[in-house]
Formats: structure tokens, sequence, C-alpha cells
């Protein structure tokens, strides 16, 4: 066995476009059904293995729950390459809008946050108040009575409706409790071991993204749960660095224009494929390999790309 064939791997995710960010924070966000299946693309080409899909209205990058826009998103992706398709249950829309995704696409792969928190980016609107491109905008960054909800009953639906379609759930940890949500969902049998663990981090009313808390989480969920696998996602100006901590510590991570807007320091990302980049240079030099889409599928125990409805 040769040298290259023994090294560790890592899944890289590259989360394309969120719900947080807004175009007037940058003109590189891709916004219409196209330039997010192509950054998605391009995130695979340079080294993602799984690709993380909000959908968005094409005419003002309106966040939306509109599963004719998720369709012609996650058609043209799978038709151009074998990557990973992610779709979150946690962008726009009620929550019974927001779980559609699974039984009308029964992804390989999708998101269950496993608590509520309050959420929104005021400090943002505070710099940018000046320069807004849509109405819409003001809402999602100013709104201070906003809850990201995320109730036990929701995580218990959303759990069952990935179980009956085949999908695996992405456990979103947005702080050190909700490890208590995951062990509660494992223990009922809403999700099954092993599972697959999501640690965003540095969110306004999230968890930071510390060293310090990430080995607290870390050690936190080791403590509680006994089978699974792990990736971590950091907020903005932390992307990079927690994610080469997150490499040292033995986990998987998350990158892309939905958690940071950056390239370098004050340097705006043309796509997430250069943050796709960046780490995957620094992982190679740390000795690991970024998986392909199909060893993601087997670490991770995917159905596989033949098994979805799109």
């Amino acid at each position: 066995m040769s040298e290259e064939e023994t090294l560790r791997k890592v899944i890289i995710t590259a989360a394309i476009t969120g719900q947080g960010a807004t175009p007037t924070m940058s003109d590189y966000l891709p916004l219409t059904p196209k330039q997010i299946a192509d950054d998605a693309v391009m995130a695979c080409e340079a080294g993602a293995a799984i690709v993380h899909v909000h959908a968005r209205k094409p005419e003002n990058g309106q966040p939306t729950p509109d599963l004719n826009i998720f369709r012609e998103i996650v058609t043209d992706i799978k038709s151009r390459c074998n990557v990973v398709i992610n779709i979150t249950t946690g962008g726009a829309g009620t929550p019974d809008e927001r779980i559609a995704v699974v039984p009308e696409f029964k992804p390989e792969l999708a998101t269950v946050n496993c608590g509520s928190l309050s959420g929104n980016s005021i400090q943002v609107y505070e710099k940018l108040k000046d320069k807004i491109k849509h109405e819409w905008e003001i809402g999602v960054m100013s709104r201070e009575d906003f809850i990201f909800e995320n109730t036990y009953k929701m995580m218990r639906e959303y759990g069952q409706a990935c179980k009956e379609n085949n999908t695996k759930p992405e456990l979103e940890i947005w702080d050190v409790g909700q490890i208590s949500a995951a062990k509660f969902m494992i223990d009922r049998g809403y999700v099954d071991a092993p599972i697959h663990l999501q640690f965003v981090m540095g969110a306004l009313s999230g968890m930071p993204a510390t060293i310090d808390t990430l080995i607290l989480v870390y050690s936190r969920t080791r403590e509680v749960i006994k089978e699974f696998t792990w990736s971590v996602a950091a907020v903005g100006k932390d992307q990079i660095p927690i994610g080469a901590v997150t490499l040292a510590l033995g986990g998987h991570v998350r990158v892309g224009l939905e958690d940071s807007l950056y390239a370098g320091n004050k340097r705006l990302a043309r796509s997430s494929a250069e943050q796709v980049t960046r780490i995957v240079n620094i992982a190679r030099e740390m000795s690991i390999k970024p998986a392909t889409p199909d060893e993601a599928r087997t670490m991770l125990g995917l159905k596989g790309q033949d098994r979805v409805a799109f």
C-alpha cells in the first residue's frame, strides 16, 4: 500500500449560500439556482465531498422554501458532479415547509437542528444600513424578536421524516447543551447511531468559535454519545483557523460562503471553492487527504446518489 493510500481522509463540506448572508454583504454570494449550482460544482472540483444547500428567490436573493427552486438547484448539481448533496431543513419557511424537502427529494443527507436560539445580524446591519439593496434584508439583519425555532416536537418529526426516507440526518449543534438533545433523540429512536454532528460555532447567540469551546463540546460529546462522526463550521473570520484546529483534533470541516464571505484578511471570497482550496491546502500540509464523495458516502453510511428523488 502506498503512502498516499494510508493518509487519513477528511470530509470537506461546502455550505454554499445559507440564509444569514445577504446580497448587500457580498456581490459574490450565489443567489440564483444556476449561481448556487455553479458554486457547488466548483466547490466539489476544489475538493469538497459534500455541498450544503439552501434556496433563494432568483429575483432578489431572499431565502425561500420553494420546492421548485430547490429542485432546480439539486438536479443541476447532480447532473454535473458526484458530490453528496446535503439539503437544509433549517432555512426559510414554517416548520412544515422546512422539512418538506426530505420526503420531496429523499436526499442522502439533510440537516436537523438540535435546539432553538435567538439569531440575527444586528452588528452587521449597523455597519451596512445605509447600503441595503433589498427591503427584505433589513428584517433578516435587524429583527430583534427573531427566534430560530427547533423544538423537541420538530426534532422528533424531522428525525422520523429522515428515517422514513432513508436520509441520514446531520445533527447541527449550536451550543454545548444541545449535545443532550442529540442524546435524547438517540435514546428515543428518533435518529440512529452512529450519528453525524455538525458543530456550528460563532453565531451571535451560539457557542463562541474558540479552541477551548471546541475542545469542550467535543469532550462533552465523547462523554455522552458512543458512536458519532463530527464536523465543525465556524462563522466569519474564525472559519479557517478553527478548521485547522478541527483537522488536528481528528474532525471533518465545513467551509463555504454561508459561514464566511471572506478568503483572507478583508478580501471577499469569489466562491466557496476558494475557501475549500484553502482548507485543502492546510489538510495536505498535515498529511491529511480530502475524501472523495464516494469515500464520504462510505464513511457516513449514506445510501448513494442513485437512491435520491431528483
